[in-house]
Parts: C-alpha cells; sequence; structure tokens
C-alpha cells in the first residue's frame, strides 16, 4: 500500500501532536516494512529538523518526503492552502492508498479524489472548556475537526474519552471510531530500540540536577502551564503534605497562568522549583530521579507524561475524571483534581509507603507494554487493511 501522511506536526512540532506524528510514523515504518510511505509536509529544512528523515531514507527505501515546493508556481502564501485543498493533486499523483491526517484534520474535497482517509483525533478540550480557547480558535477547529470526523473513512481516537467525546459533541457513530493508543519517545524507555540496556542509577543525572539547583528529594510534573494543568492546586497540595524533606519540580513553558502561580508561591512559605525551556534530552533524568510524579491534569485526551513516567520506573499520582486511568492503569494512584486534599492523600500515600511504591513501579511496568510500537503499527496497518 502507499500511505500518505500530514507531516507538518512531525517537522514543525516538538511536543504533543509532533511526537504523536514521529512515533507513528517510526513504527511504521520498523515493524510494517512492506508499505510505501509519503510524509507530507509544507516547508521543511533538513538542517533543523529533530526529525531526521535523511537517516529514514537511506535505511529505508520504501518512504519519501513530499514538500509543496516540489511543483513550480507555489509561493509560501500558497502553503495553507496546499495542506487543506491543493495537496489532494500530490495524492492522486502519488497513487496514494490511504492518507492519514495525524493531527486532527483532512484536506476538504478528499472524497472526491476515490483517496480513503483516516484521521487521528487527539481531544476536543476545546468543546467541553471553551471558555480556555479564543473565539477564532474555536470557530477554525470546530470546522476542520468536524469536518474530519464527518468525512474521513475511519477515525483514530487516542482514548476512550475522546472516543465518548467525538460520540457526544459531533454524533458520530461509535462504529467508525476505533481506539489506538500511543507510546512516548524512545529516549524515556529502559532500552533502546537496538535492545541494549539504557542505564537508569540513580547517579545517572546528578550534573544535570546540579544545573537546575535541586538539591533535595523531589516530586515532579511535567505540563504546559495552564488553568487546565492544574499546578496551582498541586502546589497547594504540596504544601498541606508538609514535608521540608522535599520539594516539587515544575516543569513547562512561561505563560500567563505561570505568572499567577508565581504571585501565589511569593505569598507563601513552600518549596517550589519551577523550570522552563527544559530541553527534551534533560527530561528522562528528571523523570527517572524524581521520588514521584504527579499528573493533577483536570482534562486531557490521553496523558504521554503518565507514559513517559512509567517507563522512567517512577510511581505516579494523576487525575480522575477524564482520561488518565487508561494511560496510567494500576501504576498509578488517582485523585479528585479539584480536591486538594485528596491529592495530598494520595501523594502522601506513596510517599510514606516504600512496598506501595515498588509495586506501583512494577505494575506500571507491565501495564505500559500496551502501548509498544509494534503492537500499535500492527493496529494500524489492520485499519489500514480494512479500508
Amino acid at each position: 500500500m502507499n500511505i500518505g501522511f500530514d507531516a507538518k506536526r512531525a517537522f514543525q512540532n516538538f511536543t504533543g501532536l509532533g511526537n504523536y506524528s514521529r512515533f507513528i510514523i517510526e513504527s511504521l515504518l520498523k515493524y510494517i516494512p512492506e508499505n510505501d510511505y509519503f510524509l507530507y509536509c509544507s516547508k521543511y529544512k533538513i538542517q533543523d529538523s529533530w526529525f531526521k528523515v535523511q537517516d529514514l531514507w537511506f535505511k529505508n527505501g520504501n518512504l519519501q518526503l513530499r514538500t509543496q515546493n516540489r511543483s513550480n508556481g507555489r509561493s509560501e502564501l500558497r502553503i495553507p492552502f496546499w495542506r487543506s485543498w491543493l495537496i489532494n493533486n500530490d495524492l492522486q499523483r502519488d497513487k496514494i492508498n490511504i492518507y492519514h491526517g495525524l493531527s486532527n484534520e483532512i484536506p476538504f474535497g478528499i472524497r472526491k479524489t476515490g483517496i480513503k482517509s483516516v484521521v487521528t483525533i487527539h481531544d476536543l478540550i476545546f468543546e467541553r472548556y471553551p471558555e480556555l480557547y479564543p473565539i477564532i480558535d474555536r470557530f477554525i477547529y470546530r470546522k476542520k475537526f468536524r469536518y474530519a470526523c464527518e468525512n474521513a473513512d475511519a477515525i483514530i481516537a487516542v482514548s476512550e474519552q475522546t472516543k465518548r467525546d467525538i460520540v457526544d459533541f459531533y454524533k458520530i457513530p461509535k462504529e467508525k471510531i476505533e481506539v489506538i493508543y500511543q507510546d512516548c519517545q524512545e529516549i524515556f524507555k529502559p532500552h533502546r530500540s537496538d535492545g541494549r540496556p539504557r542505564p537508569l542509577s540513580r547517579r545517572e543525572g546528578s550534573e544535570l540536577l546540579k544545573k537546575y539547583n535541586i538539591q533535595k528529594p523531589y516530586i515532579l510534573c511535567v505540563a504546559s502551564f495552564s488553568e487546565r494543568k492544574n499546578q496551582l492546586r498541586l502546589i497547594q497540595a504540596f504544601r498541606e503534605l508538609g514535608m521540608k524533606d522535599f520539594e516539587l519540580v515544575l516543569v513547562g513553558g512561561k505563560s500567563k497562568y505561570l505568572k499567577e502561580i508565581e504571585v501565589f508561591l511569593s505569598k507563601s512559605n513552600v518549596s517550589v522549583r519551577i523550570l522552563t525551556d527544559v530541553p527534551s534530552a534533560n527530561l528522562p533524568a528528571l523523570y527517572r530521579n524524581a521520588e514521584l510524579f504527579v499528573y493533577p491534569s483536570i482534562f486531557e485526551g490521553f496523558g504521554i507524561p503518565i507514559i513517559e513516567a512509567l517507563h522512567s520506573g517512577v510511581p505516579v499520582v494523576a487525575a480522575t475524571g477524564s482520561c488518565l486511568e487508561e494511560a496510567g492503569g494500576n501504576g498509578a494512584l488517582y485523585a479528585n483534581p479539584l480536591d486538594v486534599s485528596d491529592l495530598a492523600e494520595k501523594m502522601n500515600q506513596v510517599l510514606s509507603d516504600k512496598n506501595l511504591s515498588k509495586q506501583l513501579v512494577l505494575n506500571g511496568k507491565e501495564y505500559v507494554k500496551r502501548f509498544s510500537g509494534n503492537l500499535i503499527a500492527k493496529q494500524l496497518n489492520d485499519l489500514y487493511l480494512r479500508l
């Protein structure tokens, strides 16, 4: 089969949607090499890309890159139109059998080409919490997401929660939606892709901890700073714990919500370290040296940071109310994200009970196997074959 991918996020996004796109493409290349894969990206500079397509090309003759500049007469002004409309001409020219929109959208008019299409919907948080999004963003998202759900031949939801939301908000028949999970980046896993063990020593990253001035055992949270991610209540729960021998380390990007947090901390005597602009390469050591990982988000489409923590051998406390139980399984304890005391209680259970902590780690290592690249690649290919 000739499989085409919307690869914009794979090249231009280095967080959630980009990580998903790279994981899907790399897994299929590795475990289902019999297909030919085409990556469609509006613009691309190989020296700037974390996703080393050139290396993959030499190792896999079944991977090809297509950019909007390959046809004469295209300008920068036409890039958005190429991805949403004009790309259909390229798909037909490349004799694509299946086009997979990896980030919530497919080209308008693709049905008229006769090419089967799949779309991955990551979440509908903008529908559930519209007040968190500017009105113009909601309008654009709703138009693209709804169109993709109604016109794609199949929908992949990244969690059962997202599947329920697609059915509830867009009235899509549940039979059209298949839940296929995802895994995290290889750097978080205890073994390299070639099977060799990756060091997991508690001493690993000691220089990194010095760099970030982390001097005590710590609780870690990795999430963008936003009201939905709920870091302020996590800080309040940590304060309620009263554990002076620990500190709370929050990793994320700068935002308006972060300023609110900083104002709160300026009035509170609590040991919280805020780290921004942390390179992805530094995250594995931060995970592995943590005593506990906490992800108190009020609502998520899936929750990849939990998967990263499970692979890293760290016990987890996460939030109820969306899909985080799907991500963590029995490798985590769960608390009401709106209840500060419940969060504090669950954190205390793990930190004060070494046997519980060890059991959560063991459970997590077993549970996370269901997200492996080979299983997910097979599920995807089976779906493509059915279409």
